[in-house]
């Protein structure tokens, strides 16, 4: 299980280089900077709506989820 520093860290990167993506995929369909970067803020924030919806969904779905009991979680170097 990862840190939440760890979890914070891979999200900030996943989302800079799904821009860094959609602003040059915006760029060469576009030709223009401008456009690709107001493609890639709409594509960022509708991307966010939609995982953190798509998450919600999943929070509701049991299958597949493993139950760790607390004292094995404590020993795995996590307090949660």
């Amino acid at each position: 299980m990862d840190s939440k520093t760890r979890l914070l860290a891979k999200a900030v990167t996943w989302q800079v280089s799904g821009f860094i993506t959609m602003m040059l995929i915006g760029f060469l369909f576009t030709g223009s900077v401008a456009a690709g970067g107001g493609i890639a803020i709409v594509g960022c924030i509708v991307g966010f709506i939609a995982y953190f919806i798509h998450e919600i969904a999943w929070a509701k779905v049991a299958w597949g989820r493993v139950l760790v009991p607390a004292a094995t979680r404590f020993h795995m170097g996590t307090k949660t």
